[in-house]
């Protein structure tokens, strides 16, 4: 692969990911400032079940107790269990918590603003499309990183700057994570 092919599928790659990126950079960066967005929690209804429904959290379940309490047509990708409350997911929009104690179920609507929203695909938490993308962006950023770095040290122009970047960089991480 030449240098000029490599530099038009670095150039491009960076392009289409840059919408990404910046939301990485920044919900990742609002939540290590301490803004984390918030969640708009009501309570829907409660329901009995909830035996049955710990024993059985899958999707198809937790349909059939929504259903009870009149929701219907919620559409959602899988279920989560922490502790003893399910939750449908993607939680990046509105989704619904199951709270079981013994065999009453409490159903909560949960509402996130948009920076939780954000913050929830930062996480993984995105529709199960959104999940599969983040595994080629993850393909696409190394490819990105590792590909600048080459054009960088085979260029005779840049090859001391990026050394000088790139070990600079190396050090400081190593740095921060054994401190």
């Amino acid at each position: 692969m030449g240098r000029p092919l490599f530099i038009n599928i670095h150039l491009y790659l960076s392009s289409f990911f840059s919408a990404v990126v910046v939301l990485v950079a920044f919900s990742g960066g609002m939540y290590l400032l301490g803004v984390k967005g918030s969640l708009e929690t009501t309570e829907v209804s409660q329901t009995q079940g909830g035996v049955a429904l710990m024993a059985d959290p899958s999707k198809e379940a937790v349909l059939a107790a929504l259903a009870t309490v009149g929701i219907e047509d919620f559409d959602f990708d899988y279920v989560i269990t922490r502790g003893d409350t399910l939750y449908t997911r993607p939680t990046s929009r509105p989704y619904y918590g199951l709270k079981v104690d013994g065999d009453s179920v409490s159903v909560s609507l949960n509402e996130p603003s948009f920076q939780k929203r954000m913050q929830e695909l930062h996480f993984g938490h995105g529709p199960s499309m959104y999940r599969e993308f983040q595994k080629v962006f993850a393909a696409g950023m190394l490819f990105i990183i590792l590909s600048g770095v080459w054009l960088g040290l085979s260029s005779s122009r840049l090859r001391v700057r990026t050394l000088i970047s790139a070990g600079s960089g190396l050090i400081l991480f190593l740095a921060l994570v054994m401190s």
